[in-house]
């Protein structure tokens, strides 16, 4: 067995639906629904149903949010800047998990990790208010050995390692960098698991790059977006929550010798 593969479960699947918004919001109206490819998602094999309701509302809106808490059975992952406005609607739609991200109005998507050390008394107060609404609560961080640290001692229980960087350098065929950042997730993923924390990761990866990701030790859930809802416009949603599944188990099982 590669000694870097735990002999635990493949990690849940988190499925991201803000591009589905996105396709929504750009010629206006109520198609394609986002809450229904959330149901979808769920039916073919999605574990989570993660979505970002940004402060300018680019594809999320406040609206999908009640509904899927409504409409979706299962857990919902909301990612959020840090912002009051933000925390003032998970307490009150209460998801079961959120994840708290960094937020910038120029760009495309999210991009690099939460400044948790920067924001440290931010980020505690937010984690001790999220908890107390009955969230579990997630940093969404880079690799880093002093973001993870100042995770666990802002009381957050989880963090979701940024793999941007990793897929970027996998896609761009630029193996130094790939090695590089492999082995910086390796790390974060080991001293997240040694302060008590569990660890998730995302960002930016593909059916060619989950894998690598999928099999180390300590990864719990995977989120997935971007290539996901992309690789569904030639198979459909329904294939694609399930290709991005067997493409995690098929890993796993061959990393275990199974």
């Amino acid at each position: 067995m590669n000694p870097l593969v735990s002999a635990a479960a493949a990690p849940l699947l988190g499925v991201n639906i803000d591009h589905v918004a996105t396709l929504r919001n750009a010629r206006g109206g109520s198609f394609p629904d986002p809450v229904r490819a959330a149901q979808q998602a769920v039916e073919a094999g999605a574990d989570i149903i993660t979505f970002h309701l940004r402060e300018d509302r680019r594809h999320i809106r406040d609206a999908d949010v009640e509904r899927l808490k409504a409409e979706v059975t299962a857990p919902l992952n909301f990612e959020s800047a840090l912002a009051l406005e933000m925390l003032d609607i998970i307490c009150r739609v209460r998801p079961q998990m959120v994840c708290l991200v960094p937020e910038r109005r120029q760009e495309v998507t999210t991009e690099g990790g939460l400044d948790v050390v920067g924001q440290f008394d931010r980020v505690r107060a937010a984690c001790a208010r999220l908890a107390d609404c009955g969230c579990r609560v997630s940093l969404f961080i880079e690799p880093s050995a002093q973001q993870i640290e100042a995770s666990a001692r802002a009381g957050a229980p989880c963090i979701e390692l940024h793999t941007g960087a990793y897929a970027n350098a996998f896609d761009a065929g630029d193996d130094a960098a790939r090695a590089r950042e492999f082995d910086r997730i390796v790390a974060g993923l080991k001293l997240g698991r040694s302060l008590g924390l569990q660890t998730n990761a995302g960002h930016g990866l593909s059916l060619q790059s989950t894998p690598t990701i999928a099999v180390l030790p300590d990864v719990s859930e995977l989120h997935i977006g971007h290539a996901l809802i992309g690789h569904a416009v030639f198979v459909g949603l329904t294939q694609s929550v399930r290709d991005f599944q067997a493409t995690i188990a098929s890993a796993v099982a061959t990393a275990r010798g199974r």
